[in-house]
């Protein structure tokens, strides 16, 4: 057996061990997810800082067993608006950033990481924790994914919207985040999300006008951060290397919406103005029951 499969199986095993010990990893507010889950941002604890599968050793050997798709990275010197088409790569391979992560200004993100067994484990326990919390407002986890971002002092996610429910937990570092309330149709309107539904980028143009608006949270290691779904908001790291653990899922509605916001994108297309999601209950029910008899009848001309 190689040395570094050796090592990796030891990390699986002592990652295991850490979660068994450490059941309670993530510390949580009934009130708050009563009160704000899906709706508003809001900060929990969290005690995975020391966690053996955020030392960057074991992030570089996870960068080896995943597909190039799932590495993303780029230079981390970015203004908080910018095409993603002209995001600037940093010339350096996914293990080279991360082991000069300190000092090549550079943005990193490795998605699906629960395709490593070791990471799926400890992103089921995180779950299951928030799970009797959030089945509630919105039952039905599914689609549980994981992503680890390691960033360099002082670089910037720039501004966009993201799809999942989720929870950023701060393992190293800082960040701080500015986020927009996703609600508000003047900060992200219904084209915006047609287009963002329709997988036409997830990128948005920071208004003048909203540069203050939203909340500011000063991430620390040790918190996590709850992002509504399609809240916008960019990120600029502190003044030392930053790793991060996302942990995200869908729920049945989310589905739904994705549905209707997609059919009005269609619609638009060929010309017509549909009425805003939400406006009319019978309207988005005859929608949705459309696009997934559409949906059926495609999958088995497909399979035919």
């Amino acid at each position: 057996m190689s040395s570094t499969i050796t090592n990796q199986v030891n990390q699986t095993a002592e990652a295991s061990e850490e979660i068994s010990v450490a059941k309670e990893l993530l510390s949580l507010n009934p009130v708050d997810f009563e009160s704000k889950f899906s709706r508003e941002p809001f900060l929990i604890d969290h005690a995975l800082c020391d966690h053996p599968l955020f030392q960057l050793d074991r992030l570089i050997d996870l960068t080896k067993t995943l597909p190039e798709e799932c590495i993303e990275y780029n230079a981390g010197n970015l203004p908080v608006s910018i095409d993603p088409s002209l995001t600037p790569r940093n010339g350096l391979s996914p293990v080279e950033t991360i082991r000069r992560i300190e000092e090549c200004e550079s943005w990193m993100v490795i998605k699906y990481a629960e395709k490593d067994p070791a990471y799926r484990e400890l992103l089921d326990v995180c779950l299951e924790q928030l799970r009797p919390y959030t089945d509630p407002i919105a039952p039905g986890m599914t689609q549980p994914q994981a992503f680890v971002f390691i960033t360099s002092p002082g670089s910037v996610t720039p501004y966009h919207i993201d799809p999942e429910h989720n929870f950023l937990l701060q393992i190293q570092g800082s960040k701080e985040v500015r986020m927009l309330d996703g609600r508000e149709k003047s900060i992200v309107g219904e084209e915006d999300l047609e287009q963002f539904y329709s997988d036409r980028g997830r990128n948005l143009k920071l208004r003048t006008e909203h540069q203050e608006s939203g909340w500011t949270f000063d991430l620390q290691s040790g918190k996590g951060l709850h992002f509504p779904v399609t809240f916008p908001h960019w990120v600029k790291n502190g003044e030392s290397v930053s790793i991060s653990f996302s942990i995200t899922f869908r729920t049945p509605d989310l589905d739904r919406r994705r549905a209707l916001y997609q059919t009005n994108a269609a619609l638009r297309d060929k010309g017509y103005s549909p009425w805003p999601v939400g406006k009319s209950q019978l309207r988005d029910q005859l929608y949705y029951n459309g696009f997934r008899a559409w949906r059926r009848l495609t999958s088995r001309l497909n399979k035919g």
